[in-house]
């Protein structure tokens, strides 16, 4: 992997790599099908005791589809790696721009790093259950760390081949057992989880705090504008595409799911077998095959979901590396591949450091680096789709730009008012998420991080006004142009 580094390019990645269809698999990775089918949805379940989870997945779906109006304008006039972070510095400014790039580093590299605690136990027990094979979670997660440097090196549109295999695989797989589900009902097939009342039985709100953990990534799309191949239309109708596939999807799945446990006995079903709910009613509808391929399905879903967020926040590296937020090495880019190597290469080093202490001291990989990482990255991402509905409209009132007053002011409104609710919920019911007592010092601990960390930017950023002017009048301003 060895570089000369000024043979690198600066702020240069490789251009018209990739198009539509690459988006979408990168953000829909992200999200994780069987991930979500497996775990999200049983525990949504279990723990909020509400049957109107579809419901759900499509009112969310309709909320970010608002928000998506907004964001994909701004992807119309703005090609960034830094994404939140360049669009909320040209809506409101370039200080609240570097509190914003704080919370996504952070974000992003709590969801990737809590990933591999996922990816290590579970490919770990598999290794275990089937081989009879004793290895480590954490070796095993350092195995596809390495392996995931290794692509996240590489050229972009060698990562989006890798993981349109992966994901065509998953969701042929959770597709297959979606239709033996209905296929099976044992109570017959019902609408009611669609209805109203399904909404009201159960926590409600922590409810649609797992749903909308569901979604996460799916906003990722912009963070691939300068390597597209017509910024102006890609990075919109991918993320119209995301949404919209993620919604139905997923609002089926949680559907069929219902349907194969039956209505009734769903909620005590995923009480009592969590995230093997999955396999078990796999396992009854398609026999024993179908439990142990879901388990190896269920590991290389992971492991694209991780390779998808390691990319975003290589890319955020760069991006504040490039405009002299972070040191300018993060923002050198590979000379052969076009990649953000350096981004890439800081990520792994901070994985492996986290990963290789929770391995050292015993720490779990599910109840604390799994569970605890990835929501403090959701709880940020939402904090970061709120501002960004804020600042469209900032960046818009100055002049429309051809874009319609839906884009750029009514969606825009609409979607932070939902969106605003939804972080209230989470930052309230933070103990729904983490599967703590409601008196646990965590449930403030934590969203106290996104908090503090968003401080610390807006204050380094009104730092770099006074002390370093031409890294302050780079911020949020991209690659600079070439002559």
């Amino acid at each position: 992997m060895a570089v000369n580094e000024s043979a690198a390019t600066p702020a240069t990645l490789s251009r018209r790599r990739i198009g539509v269809p690459d988006i979408v698999f990168f953000v829909v990775a992200a999200s994780s099908p069987l991930t979500v089918a497996a775990g999200g949805t049983p525990q949504n379940f279990a723990t909020t005791g509400v049957l109107g989870v579809p419901l759900m997945f499509l009112i969310l779906a309709a909320v970010l589809a608002l928000f998506s109006a907004g964001y994909a304008a701004m992807s119309r006039h703005i090609s960034n790696a830094g994404a939140f972070y360049a669009y909320i510095t040209h809506g409101l400014g370039r200080v609240p721009g570097v509190g914003a790039a704080f919370v996504a580093l952070v974000a992003y590299n709590a969801m990737q790093v809590g990933l591999y605690g996922l990816l290590g136990f579970s490919t770990s027990g598999f290794l275990s259950g089937t081989l009879g094979v004793e290895v480590p979670w954490w070796i095993v997660s350092l195995v596809f760390l390495a392996v995931i440097a290794l692509l996240g090196y590489r050229r972009i549109d060698l990562n989006a081949r890798v993981l349109a295999v992966l994901l065509v695989c998953e969701g042929l797989l959770v597709l297959v057992f979606d239709i033996s589900q209905i296929s099976t009902a044992p109570q017959g097939l019902s609408l009611e989880p669609f209805g109203w009342g399904a909404l009201t039985t159960g926590a409600v709100g922590a409810a649609f705090l797992w749903t909308m953990a569901a979604f996460m990534g799916f906003e990722s799309g912009a963070i691939y504008s300068e390597e597209c191949r017509d910024p102006r239309r890609t990075v919109s109708r991918a993320t119209y595409i995301a949404v919209a596939v993620i919604g139905v999807f997923y609002a089926f799945t949680a559907w069929a799911t219902a349907m194969g446990a039956g209505p009734g006995d769903v909620i005590a079903a995923s009480r009592e077998h969590g995230p093997e709910l999955v396999f078990v009613l796999g396992e009854r509808a398609l026999g024993p095959a179908f439990s142990t391929l879901g388990q190896v399905f269920l590991i290389t879903a992971v492991f694209a979901a991780t390779l998808s967020f390691h990319n975003a926040v290589a890319r955020y590296f760069f991006a504040l590396g490039r405009e002299g937020v972070l040191p300018q090495k993060l923002g050198l880019s590979h000379p052969r591949h076009g990649s953000p190597y350096m981004g890439s290469v800081s990520q792994t080093v901070f994985a492996a450091v986290v990963v290789i202490a929770f391995g050292l001291f015993g720490g779990d990989p599910m109840g604390t680096l799994f569970n605890w990482f990835t929501n403090l990255g959701a709880l940020g991402v939402i904090l970061l789709l709120v501002a960004t509905s804020v600042a469209v409209v900032g960046f818009f009132r100055r002049e429309r730009r051809g874009e319609s007053a839906w884009n750029v002011a009514i969606a825009p409104v609409l979607a932070g008012l939902a969106l605003f609710a939804v972080l209230y919920v989470a930052f309230t019911n933070f103990s729904a998420l983490l599967g703590t007592p409601p008196d646990s010092a965590l449930n403030w601990a934590l969203p106290a991080v996104v908090v503090l960390v968003g401080v610390v930017g807006l204050v380094y950023g009104a730092y770099l006004r006074s002390a370093d002017p031409q890294a302050y009048a780079r911020i949020g301003q991209g690659a600079p142009v070439r002559d």
